[in-house]
């Protein structure tokens, strides 16, 4: 399949019905114009509430994903392509959910021996009914939805009273909220492109933490790439990224956030499964740095797809 990708029709799903709609866009218009001006027939196609059912009618050969949050990064649109039979990019439906469901990947991470941040659940009626009662960890917490991603309804509390608002923010987007021990600390970030690590980039936001604002604003924060460590931390930090993405069966393009302690240990936070792709998105800012161009980054992804199931001949 790789050999003749470019006489086949390369659909590009974007946009979708999460809060990250907006994001998804310029991903996939970056990644469709990349692979454009690389020779492939490239199909854009904007999912919305009418027009997710079109993409039955869509005649495409292979799925480049562009699509992040909900309905789009958390298995629901790759279980529908492996049912049309339609090779894609990224992780299986399976391990898409699981990453995506910060809950779960926690709960697998620490089955598979990699530390993260103290963390509980609180559900929606369990709030209703007892309040905070039930949450043992001391103030201050990060408090976030467990299925949103892009730091869309997180907040830090240091206070009861900002635990609660914190809580019903976080509570708008999802019915079930991680809540986490705040741990003072650097943000790093680790790219990986297929099975491999491929460098450690810093983050050093200007805000509190790196929000949605910080994502998405150039000035908002600073990226250092390489990240300024000591080689066996910097080493240390590529293998505990690559080993969570494992962990969790993620494949593809990836990006594994993790937090790097005042004494130098380090906490994963998450695995993104379906990363950003455009001007500010970190595993293209990776990958460019160590010589892997955006196109290139695009077309090396695109080479990965495959369908996650027996029979992947179309």
């Amino acid at each position: 399949m790789i050999d003749s990708l470019k006489d086949k029709v390369i659909g590009v799903p974007m946009g979708g019905l999460s809060a990250e709609r907006e994001v998804s866009m310029k991903s996939g218009r970056a990644v469709a114009s990349a692979l454009k001006n690389l020779g492939y027939n490239i199909r854009e196609i904007d999912l919305t509430a009418d027009s997710i059912k079109e993409l039955l009618a869509v005649e495409i050969d292979v799925a480049f994903v562009a699509l992040h949050g909900r309905f789009g990064e958390d298995g629901a649109i790759q279980g529908m392509l492996e049912l049309l039979r339609i090779p894609y990019t990224g992780s299986s439906h399976s391990a898409s959910a699981v990453a995506m469901n910060k809950l779960l990947s926690k709960q697998v991470m620490v089955f598979e021996g990699i530390m993260v941040t103290p963390f509980e659940a609180l559900h929606i009626d369990e709030f209703k009914n007892s309040g905070v009662a039930s949450l043992t960890l001391q103030l201050p917490l990060v408090v976030k939805p467990v299925n949103e991603g892009s730091s869309i309804g997180v907040s830090i509390v240091r206070c009861n009273d900002e635990l609660f608002k914190g809580l019903e923010v976080a509570f708008e987007f999802d019915t079930t909220v991680l809540v986490e021990k705040f741990i003072k600390a650097r943000e790093i970030q680790v790219g990986i492109l297929n099975d491999k690590a491929l460098g450690v980039i810093e983050i050093i936001p200007k805000n509190e933490f790196y929000d949605f604002d910080a994502k998405y604003s150039a000035e908002k924060a600073e990226h250092v790439f390489p990240a300024k460590l000591p080689e066996h931390i910097y080493n240390e930090a590529m293998e505990l990224g690559l080993k969570a993405h494992r962990a969790l069966g993620c494949s593809g393009g990836t990006r594994t956030d993790l937090l790097l302690g005042e004494s130098n240990e380090m906490y994963v936070l998450e695995v993104n499964s379906l990363p950003g792709m455009t001007e500010l998105s970190l595993l293209p800012e990776i990958a460019g740095g160590v010589g892997i161009e955006f196109p290139r980054l695009c077309e090396e992804i695109l080479r990965s797809a495959k369908l996650n199931i027996k029979s992947a001949v179309r």
